[in-house]
């Protein structure tokens, strides 16, 4: 078989170089970079192709809070709104300079703003698909295996006979994964979802998989389409991207916090 050619990458793909951000500003609604292929394509994920949420599993330190802030970064620039869980309080800064972003850390504030966006999923499913005027949402959970630990906890601090055992906070997110093209409601994944907690078949709403410093068993569980777990690269931003068509080697997008938000409250400004 025909080896396909590996293309040189630079050591880091920023966004601040005004080729890539015309590239980005030129893709259609629903469409976000994630980064170039080692043979030199551009791999995006589109949310209105296929299932419409992305997972983003990395081992600690492997770049996925730079994924979620570039993926949520580019469709906010679209005309979408964000819901950004935050359980480090300071991985998503940025998120809180934003008009069209709730932040939320504490656990406390991310189970309420799950059960809000369970009224908002039941909302938007009201409108039969009359969402032309519904801005885009997208949740972005960083440290998800974490956080949904914490609100599983939480909620047996308080819950009372009669009251569900299972979170209301993790049953409006496992809903709006099975709801969310319908309702214009995505989700950026970061963690390895259980089938204990989320649902045995809640891995199928990802149709994007973004993997670094995976083991062979993690590569297995989320990329079985795509054959046996490759070799890792060391590199800085390094990824693996799993979607339809197999697995892509892609460097991703860089964006800084200060770049999110003076190009997000500055679109014009094109020395952010």
């Amino acid at each position: 078989m025909k080896k396909t050619a590996q293309t040189a990458l630079p050591k880091m793909l920023s966004f601040s170089a005004s080729d890539l951000r015309e590239q980005i500003e030129a893709l259609p609604e629903a469409t976000a970079l994630i980064g170039i292929s080692t043979t030199g394509r551009a791999i995006a994920v589109d949310l209105d192709a296929e299932a419409p949420h992305v997972l983003v599993c990395t081992a600690s330190g492997g770049g996925s809070t730079t994924i979620l802030r570039s993926l949520t970064a580019q469709f906010l620039h679209q005309g979408a709104h964000a819901l950004v869980l935050d359980p480090k309080r300071i991985s998503h800064l940025w998120a809180k300079a934003l008009p069209t972003v709730t932040h939320r850390g504490n656990t406390a504030g991310i189970h309420d703003a799950l059960v809000h966006l369970a009224d908002e999923l039941k909302r938007r499913l009201y409108l039969n698909g009359e969402l032309d005027d519904v801005p885009r949402l997208i949740v972005a959970i960083d440290e998800a295996n974490t956080t949904l630990r914490q609100l599983a906890r939480y909620w047996e601090t308080f819950r009372r006979k009669g009251n569900p055992k299972t979170s209301p906070a993790i049953t409006a997110l496992e809903d709006a994964l099975w709801a969310g093209r319908a309702a214009r409601v995505h989700v950026l994944f970061d963690g390895r979802p259980h089938a204990t907690v989320l649902g045995p078949q809640t891995r199928e709403q990802f149709a994007t998989v973004i993997l670094a410093r995976f083991t062979a068993d993690t590569w297995r569980r989320l990329a079985p389409i795509a054959g046996p777990a490759p070799k890792q690269s060391s590199h800085l931003g390094r990824f693996h991207v799993v979607q339809h068509d197999g697995a892509h080697e892609t460097q991703a997008v860089l964006m800084t916090d200060a770049e999110v938000v003076n190009w997000l409250t500055d679109p014009e400004d094109n020395e952010s």
